[in-house]
């Protein structure tokens, strides 16, 4: 059993038979697309603009040991013909509505990720980020994908998509959606979300009616491509969000797939936690050869510095006895959410009872809940200053939660 301090792992290995007999819901079990993949060297594409970038004056003034030392006080390596990165908001040019709600949430200056990442995007060149979850990726590849977007002929009804993000999981693409849809419309662009165990129909018709943005599952979009809800023929800007967890969790049929049946020419990003060969081997075959490979600290995974990480060793008898006691310590505490992985949805069922009974502030989430039910613990886990959540570890992949002091792993991963 293992407790770490102050953060969420920021990365969690899965292996497919794991995902099937705990995380069935919505996943796309081996659909074959009957439509035949276009051969696009034999097809003439219309044009369609994706360079966006006009460079502020003060970026171009900013000399060249300022940029260095920025890269190299925050861990940056970029690989490739980059246009220099930004310091400031208002050096990305952005529209005014964006400025302005950018100003509302909060936020102070761009994210490392961004910084990189927003005059490449802008640029309509292909980009291959590495960076922890929790760093800024969504709102790295959203604004230049409304921007995008928004540059593109209107989209009518029964017409393909201009922007298509793909991610790992339901709570990740709902996630990414918040914040595609707060900032796609100030542009008029129309965005929803696809994902499994939610109603088909609803998602159908919205599709069916004309969007500029998708955002989804690779399961769940296989199946409207195949129903031939979901044209492809018009998106120009993709995303692969949490590559390696995609991958990891067996969706690598489904992403080639997809991908295969999207005009070349395209602009791809990919964004991913680490830069295994399965990842590179992925970008090798969907990225264009000047891409841009932008890194934000070690490329090796390593254990992250910022977590305080202890192992207890003890037996399978001990380890509820132990649990309890940490929750005991933990709950002494003035305020701090708590969340506990464990590998199967039994032990999740049987620890959320006993810790119930003892009176702990609790709640559970995995693989066999509705989707309702999902959405009202995740409302309630944010929601509370003092809650404990237990969890599979992929129910719980690509969540997106504040305060998070202490992680519990009840159970060692097996391969």
């Amino acid at each position: 059993m293992t407790l770490n301090y102050n953060a969420v792992p920021f990365e969690m290995n899965q292996y497919q038979t794991y995902i099937n007999s705990n995380y069935g819901n919505g996943y796309n079990n081996g659909i074959i697309l009957t439509t035949p993949k276009p051969d696009w060297n034999q097809m003439t594409l219309s044009n369609f603009e994706k360079n966006f970038y006009m460079e502020s004056p003060i970026v171009q003034n900013r000399s060249m040991m300022d940029i260095q030392q920025f890269l190299t006080n925050n861990q940056i390596t970029i690989d490739g013909n980059a246009p220099r990165p930004l310091f400031n908001f208002d050096e990305a040019n952005f529209p005014e509505p964006v400025m302005e709600t950018i100003i509302q949430c909060g936020f102070q200056k761009p994210t490392l990720i961004q910084s990189c990442s927003w005059p490449i995007l802008l640029s309509g060149l292909d980009l291959i980020g590495i960076a922890l979850t929790g760093s800024g990726k969504t709102l790295a590849f959203i604004l230049p994908a409304i921007i995008h977007a928004s540059h593109q002929e209107f989209v009518k009804p029964g017409d393909s998509p201009i922007v298509l993000i793909m991610a790992p999981t339901r709570e990740l693409v709902q996630q990414i959606h918040t914040v595609a849809h707060q900032f796609g419309q100030l542009a008029q662009c129309r965005t929803t979300v696809i994902f499994g165990g939610a109603s088909k129909e609803f998602q159908r018709n919205s599709l069916l009616s004309g969007l500029e943005v998708v955002i989804g599952t690779p399961g769940r979009l296989l199946d409207f491509i195949e129903e031939g809800i979901l044209k492809l023929d018009r998106i120009t800007y993709l995303v692969l969000d949490e590559a390696d967890r995609m991958l990891d969790m067996g969706f690598e049929p489904q992403i080639r797939q997809i991908c295969e049946r999207i005009r070349s020419d395209r602009q791809t990003t990919m964004f991913s936690a680490t830069w295994p060969k399965e990842v590179r081997k992925l970008a090798n075959k969907f990225l264009s050869t000047n891409r841009i490979h932008v890194t934000i600290g070690n490329v090796i995974l390593a254990a992250n510095p910022n977590i305080c990480q202890i192992i207890e060793v003890c037996t399978e008898s001990q380890k509820q006895n132990r649990f309890i006691e940490i929750l005991h310590e933990i709950m002494k505490l003035q305020n701090g959410k708590t969340l506990v992985f464990c590998q199967t949805k039994r032990r999740v069922n049987e620890l959320y009872l006993i810790t119930k009974q003892m009176g702990f502030p609790v709640l559970c989430i995995h693989g066999d809940k509705q989707q309702s039910q999902r959405d009202f613990t995740m409302n309630e886990f944010r929601r509370r200053q003092k809650m404990i959540l237990i969890a599979t570890d992929v129910a719980a992949r690509g969540l997106d939660v504040q305060d998070i002091q202490f992680v519990i792993n009840i159970d060692v991963r097996n391969k």
